[in-house]
């Protein structure tokens, strides 16, 4: 059942993505409501103003504002599909709002620019810096959070590319960042995407702003790739949220004759995904490349072995519901004696999941702090 967001601009139902039962998280926070209260209060909103919304989570910003039809870009395909759906809702027209993923260009000047604080610092930088060219020095800019994700590395990191920086009041444990444009900053180039040498391997992995571990190998990957199985008879391969594609581009070396299939929600890391296995095994190798919600869009019994190390947050939200679903399209997607590869923490309770999905699950190795289980589809 859709939450209702009660704002100057309207009411509006608004749902989360993904779903799940007995949702209790709103689709919105404090942030959403101050900054869209601050536009009401302050009169900001002109009807031919050009307005950017950047990470805006569940499109709670781009509904509300749907009226001047602004620009919504975000590195999520998840947060892109929660916009379509929450304007269908609210009968609201899709074509309301242009979406726009992080790695697309931007066109034109913004009188606004809002932006919701992403986990990523090096996400916000990269977005900074491809705002500068796309503002006026009477452009307003506005950075929401609550108090808890704002640390000051956002007000500094703003002040160093934007322009001068003050903060509001906190409310309901929210807050807002002002920052104008000044003409007199030199701007660096943009630092993205990064690149570092595999350990280990002739391998150049590249990484753009918002992938996982992207100035080193992570040590939960590290594991993993000393693990991964070899298996002559699987034809399909699938990375499940790849990230920068490193664990399916090793898996592709240890299995030469699997097609290998790569997914995220993220279009950063499909990116880097692509530009890593191509990099590394040459364009001949036969692979796809996916952004959307897990297996969702996979045939039935289409792949052999689907490894994955699943995230355990949603921007700033932890928890494992997306865990969960990844491990409930495995099930879906897998051929008959297929396996589920997974690597996670200790102290998470991925074993229990997969033994109640699966029927089984071994450990294929543990240390200190990570496990990787496997599960196998069976009669």
């Amino acid at each position: 059942m859709s939450e209702l967001l009660a704002v100057p601009q309207g009411e509006f139902a608004l749902d989360r993505l993904p779903k799940r039962p007995k949702e209790m998280l709103r689709a919105w926070d404090a942030a959403d409501e101050y900054v869209l209260e601050h536009l009401s209060e302050q009169q900001l909103l002109s009807a031919d103003a050009r307005i950017l919304i950047v990470n805006d989570t569940f499109g709670a910003l781009a509904v509300a504002l749907n009226d001047f039809q602004p620009s919504a870009m975000s590195d999520s395909w998840l947060s892109q599909q929660a916009t379509r759906l929450n304007l269908q809702i609210n009968n609201l027209p899709e074509n309301s709002v242009k979406l726009i993923n992080s790695l697309e260009a931007l066109e034109g000047v913004f009188d606004l620019v809002l932006i919701k604080t992403p986990k990523t610092m090096a996400l916000l930088e990269y977005q900074l810096i491809r705002l500068r060219d796309h503002l006026t020095l009477t452009s307003q800019i506005i950075v929401a959070g609550m108090i808890k994700n704002l640390p000051p590395s956002v007000w500094k990191l703003t002040e160093r590319l934007i322009g001068p920086t003050t903060t509001s009041l906190a409310r309901k444990k929210a807050r807002l960042i002002f920052s104008q444009p000044d003409a007199g900053l030199t701007i660096p180039a943009n630092p993205y995407p990064v690149i570092y040498q595999l350990e280990g391997t002739r391998y150049s992995i590249s990484n753009h702003a918002n992938v996982f571990s992207r100035d080193s190998l992570d040590i939960g990957t590290r594991f993993f790739l000393q693990h991964l199985p070899v298996n002559q008879d699987a034809k399909d391969i699938v990375d499940l949220g790849c990230g920068n594609g490193v664990v399916g581009l090793i898996a592709a070396t240890k299995n030469p004759g699997a097609t290998l299939h790569f997914v995220d929600e993220s279009f950063m890391a499909v990116a880097s995904a692509q530009d890593n296995f191509y990099q590394g095994v040459g364009q001949g190798r036969q692979a796809s490349f996916r952004v959307g919600n897990g297996l969702s869009d996979f045939a039935k019994k289409s792949a052999d072995l689907i490894l994955c190390n699943p995230p355990f947050h949603q921007q700033h939200t932890i928890g494992d519901q997306i865990a969960q679903s990844m491990f409930r399209q495995a099930r879906n997607v897998l051929r008959q004696g297929g396996e589920l590869w997974v690597i996670g923490n200790r102290h998470l309770n991925y074993h229990a999941d997969l033994k109640t999905l699966f029927g089984n699950c071994t450990v294929v190795a543990a240390n200190a702090k990570f496990v990787i289980w496997k599960a196998q589809l069976r009669e």
